[in-house]
């Protein structure tokens, strides 16, 4: 079920350099310890010919120095051991490192170069020039809608522009009210004498 939902990992390559510097190291490591058992040990013959001194045994003492002294040698030839491995482990490593940009400028280059084919210097020499005529011709278009006009004529469509404003203005400040219609007059005026009349009739009575 995972493999359907997951994508199975590529494994990792290992190269010669990868396996070489694993060696080394692990080469690396036992010297290490190879010197850590010969200090304890050189430790352990500097104790054992005290006491020998101190039981009176001098030949036996002298022969355990000895001893102690070739291993002392030994420690001195892992100790140039060791940095000779570090110095090519380093190596190595570094040479890994530069392989990769290597490797990283080919791809990049490659990648550079078809860029260059799909685009060469004519095209783009075409495009500039193309760009360079839409500006052109885009200046003129701009200079026939703004600058078609003389000075002249740019006065005479300013004073318009400011009688067409004078005019609304104006119109809004005289508004007059409407005509009252002529038969509201006369219903209006007829009122008072119908209310006289009445007033003189009801007094009669």
């Amino acid at each position: 079920m995972g493999n359907l939902f997951g994508s199975k990992k590529k494994p990792t390559r290992v190269t010669e350099q990868d396996k070489a510097i694993l060696q080394l190291k692990q080469q690396r490591d036992k010297l290490k310890q190879y010197q850590k058992k010969i200090s304890v040990q050189l430790e352990h013959d500097r104790e054992v010919a005290r006491a020998l001194l101190k039981d009176g045994k001098k030949d036996k003492a002298k022969l355990m120095l000895r001893k102690k002294k070739f291993q002392e040698s030994l420690l001195s030839k892992t100790d140039g051991q060791l940095e000779n491995i570090e110095r090519l482990v380093h190596d190595l490593e570094y040479a890994q490192v530069e392989q990769q940009v290597i490797k990283g400028l080919q791809i990049g280059n490659a990648s550079l170069k078809k860029m260059h084919e799909l685009l060469s210097l004519e095209d783009v020499e075409r495009i500039m020039e193309e760009t360079q005529e839409g500006i052109e011709k885009q200046r003129e278009i701009d200079e026939l809608l703004s600058g078609g006009l003389s000075a002249e004529d740019e006065i005479d469509v300013l004073a318009e522009l400011d009688e067409i404003i004078k005019q609304q203005t104006g119109e809004e400040e005289d508004v007059e009210l409407p005509d009252v219609p002529k038969e509201i007059i006369e219903e209006q005026e007829k009122q008072p004498e119908a209310i006289k009349t009445k007033k003189t009739a009801v007094a009669a009575s």
